[in-house]
């Protein structure tokens, strides 16, 4: 792999998204952190430096079109290229059934989790375009392709991720891009954390959602988000790969 590859990996300041961003520092590449935490963006990318490469933290809200343009500049200014992209900044919004869903609530989700997934995409294809190559990775979910009670907004943003991860991926085949997508299962990580209060019982239950009857690790989740953006994976792309420890095998 080319020791100057630059990824960029969004919501990295924890969970996934950490995870993702030491993976690709792991296989060679610079990394740019965004996070819409700042402190924890510059956490991560001080690791990063540890371990040799290079990291850019950046403080972005991905729902905001300006910051997402001026994430991209930076991005070009600072590496000159952008190789590999992993958007995974998402929010899993209110719990409630879908008659007692508050409008508020399933706007904020589609913001974040669909329109600025979108927005961003727009942006790494534009560059991936100009230098003529390219591997995106969009975070969808189990949610993605089989439903969740009490959560509509976050299964209805993460079924569009994947339509729009289809939809990009046969439109830029033939420009050397490739455009996939990552479905966990139940991971542990801060958002369950959320879901499940930490509490003994709840994560049973989630864990018991996967024949492998366990959560999933955020670095299992990493290692598919990289390897589907490097060589290996050169003839992949438009997929939605479960990692979801069988789950949707049922």
């Amino acid at each position: 792999m080319n020791q100057q590859a630059t990824a960029l990996v969004t919501g990295a300041g924890a969970g996934i998204g950490k995870a993702t961003a030491l993976a690709f520092a792991a296989a060679g590449c610079d990394v740019v952190v965004a996070d819409l935490d700042q402190q924890a963006a510059e956490t991560v990318a001080e690791t990063i430096n540890n371990l040799g490469k290079k990291a850019l933290p950046v403080a972005v809200d991905i729902a905001d079109q300006g910051a997402v343009k001026a994430l991209h500049e930076s991005i070009m200014s600072e590496f000159g290229r952008l190789d590999y992209a992993c958007n995974n900044a998402g929010i899993e919004g209110l719990q409630a059934p879908t008659a007692e869903a508050t409008l508020a609530n399933f706007d904020k989700v589609i913001s974040v989790n669909l329109r600025g997934v979108f927005m961003c995409m727009q942006a790494q294809l534009r560059l991936m375009q100009q230098q003529g190559h390219g591997a995106i990775v969009n975070l969808a979910s189990v949610a993605a392709l089989v439903g969740f009670a009490g959560l509509p907004a976050y299964c209805a943003s993460k079924g569009g991720v994947l339509q729009l991860t289809k939809t990009a991926a046969l439109e830029y085949a033939e420009h050397n891009i490739r455009i996939n997508a990552v479905c966990p299962g139940a991971i542990k990580t801060d958002m369950i954390d959320r879901l499940t209060h930490k509490e003994p019982q709840a994560e049973k239950q989630f864990a018991g959602l996967h024949p492998m009857n366990r959560l999933g690790t955020a670095r299992e989740i990493a290692d598919a988000i990289v390897w589907l953006c490097l060589p290996g994976a050169s003839f992949i792309t438009g997929i939605a790969l479960p990692v979801d420890g069988g789950m949707t095998a049922r």
